[in-house]
Protein backbone atom coordinates (compact mmCIF):
# COMPACT_ATOMS: atom_id res chain seq x y z
CA UNK A 1 0.00 0.00 0.00
CA UNK A 2 1.38 3.40 -0.99
CA UNK A 3 2.00 5.83 1.85
CA UNK A 4 1.03 9.49 1.45
CA UNK A 5 2.08 12.17 3.93
CA UNK A 6 -0.17 15.24 4.09
CA UNK A 7 1.27 18.33 5.81
CA UNK A 8 -1.23 21.12 6.45
CA UNK A 9 -2.21 23.19 9.47
CA UNK A 10 -5.89 23.04 8.49
CA UNK A 11 -7.54 20.03 10.12
CA UNK A 12 -10.44 20.21 7.67
CA UNK A 13 -8.10 19.83 4.69
CA UNK A 14 -6.26 16.98 6.43
CA UNK A 15 -9.53 15.15 7.08
CA UNK A 16 -10.94 15.62 3.57
CA UNK A 17 -7.71 14.58 1.85
CA UNK A 18 -7.38 11.56 4.15
CA UNK A 19 -10.94 10.40 3.54
CA UNK A 20 -10.56 10.71 -0.23
CA UNK A 21 -7.18 8.97 -0.44
CA UNK A 22 -7.99 6.23 2.07
CA UNK A 23 -11.08 5.53 -0.04
CA UNK A 24 -8.72 5.02 -2.98
CA UNK A 25 -6.63 2.51 -1.02
CA UNK A 26 -3.75 4.71 0.16
CA UNK A 27 -2.22 4.73 3.63
CA UNK A 28 -2.43 8.37 4.73
CA UNK A 29 -0.36 10.01 7.45
CA UNK A 30 -1.00 13.55 8.64
CA UNK A 31 1.22 16.25 10.10
CA UNK A 32 -0.52 19.34 11.43
CA UNK A 33 2.71 20.69 12.94
CA UNK A 34 5.12 21.21 10.03
CA UNK A 35 8.22 21.22 12.26
CA UNK A 36 7.66 17.48 12.77
CA UNK A 37 8.75 16.90 9.17
CA UNK A 38 12.37 17.14 10.35
CA UNK A 39 11.89 13.83 12.14
CA UNK A 40 11.27 11.85 8.95
CA UNK A 41 13.58 8.87 9.07
CA UNK A 42 14.78 7.12 5.94
CA UNK A 43 13.13 3.85 6.95
CA UNK A 44 9.57 5.15 7.05
CA UNK A 45 9.53 7.62 4.19
CA UNK A 46 6.27 8.25 2.35
CA UNK A 47 5.85 7.58 -1.36
CA UNK A 48 4.50 11.13 -1.81
CA UNK A 49 4.24 14.32 0.25
CA UNK A 50 1.33 16.76 -0.15
CA UNK A 51 2.54 20.00 1.42
CA UNK A 52 0.63 23.22 2.05
CA UNK A 53 2.59 26.41 1.38
CA UNK A 54 1.12 28.79 3.94
CA UNK A 55 0.99 27.36 7.44
CA UNK A 56 1.08 29.21 10.72
CA UNK A 57 4.69 29.46 11.77
CA UNK A 58 6.03 27.60 8.73
CA UNK A 59 6.65 28.14 5.04
CA UNK A 60 6.01 25.11 2.86
CA UNK A 61 8.47 26.41 0.26
CA UNK A 62 11.28 26.31 2.83
CA UNK A 63 10.26 22.83 3.96
CA UNK A 64 10.17 21.64 0.35
CA UNK A 65 13.65 22.98 -0.38
CA UNK A 66 15.01 21.43 2.82
CA UNK A 67 13.56 18.01 1.95
CA UNK A 68 14.91 18.20 -1.59
CA UNK A 69 18.37 19.11 -0.22
CA UNK A 70 18.58 16.06 2.07
CA UNK A 71 19.95 12.90 0.44
CA UNK A 72 17.49 10.56 2.18
CA UNK A 73 14.39 12.60 1.19
CA UNK A 74 15.33 14.24 -2.12
CA UNK A 75 13.79 11.40 -4.15
CA UNK A 76 10.37 11.68 -2.48
CA UNK A 77 7.94 13.52 -4.78
CA UNK A 78 6.47 16.68 -3.24
CA UNK A 79 3.25 18.33 -4.40
CA UNK A 80 2.74 21.86 -3.05
CA UNK A 81 -0.82 22.96 -2.31
CA UNK A 82 -2.05 26.55 -2.17
CA UNK A 83 -4.86 28.91 -3.08
CA UNK A 84 -2.25 31.37 -4.38
CA UNK A 85 -2.86 32.12 -8.06
CA UNK A 86 0.89 31.83 -8.74
CA UNK A 87 1.14 28.29 -7.33
CA UNK A 88 2.74 26.89 -10.51
CA UNK A 89 5.64 29.36 -10.35
CA UNK A 90 5.94 29.03 -6.57
CA UNK A 91 6.12 25.24 -6.78
CA UNK A 92 8.75 25.35 -9.52
CA UNK A 93 10.94 27.80 -7.61
CA UNK A 94 10.67 25.71 -4.42
CA UNK A 95 11.84 22.56 -6.22
CA UNK A 96 8.49 20.78 -5.89
CA UNK A 97 7.59 18.04 -8.33
CA UNK A 98 4.14 19.48 -8.95
CA UNK A 99 1.34 21.53 -7.42
CA UNK A 100 -2.34 21.35 -6.58
CA UNK A 101 -4.36 24.57 -6.57
CA UNK A 102 -6.86 25.02 -3.73
CA UNK A 103 -9.74 24.62 -3.78
CA UNK A 104 -9.33 21.40 -5.71
CA UNK A 105 -11.70 18.82 -7.08
CA UNK A 106 -11.56 15.28 -5.74
CA UNK A 107 -10.66 13.99 -9.20
CA UNK A 108 -7.69 16.36 -9.44
CA UNK A 109 -6.35 15.20 -6.07
CA UNK A 110 -6.67 11.54 -7.01
CA UNK A 111 -5.08 12.10 -10.43
CA UNK A 112 -2.00 13.84 -9.06
CA UNK A 113 -1.52 11.27 -6.30
CA UNK A 114 -1.79 8.42 -8.83
CA UNK A 115 0.70 10.20 -11.09
CA UNK A 116 3.38 10.25 -8.40
CA UNK A 117 2.66 7.04 -6.54
CA UNK A 118 2.86 4.43 -9.25
CA UNK A 119 4.60 1.18 -8.34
Amino acid sequence: MKKILVIDDNEGILDVVSIILEGEGYEVHQLIEPEQVASLGSDGLPDLILLDIWMSGADGRVICRALKDQPHTQHVPIVLMSANKDIAEIAASAGADSYLAKPFEMEDLIAIVKRFSRP
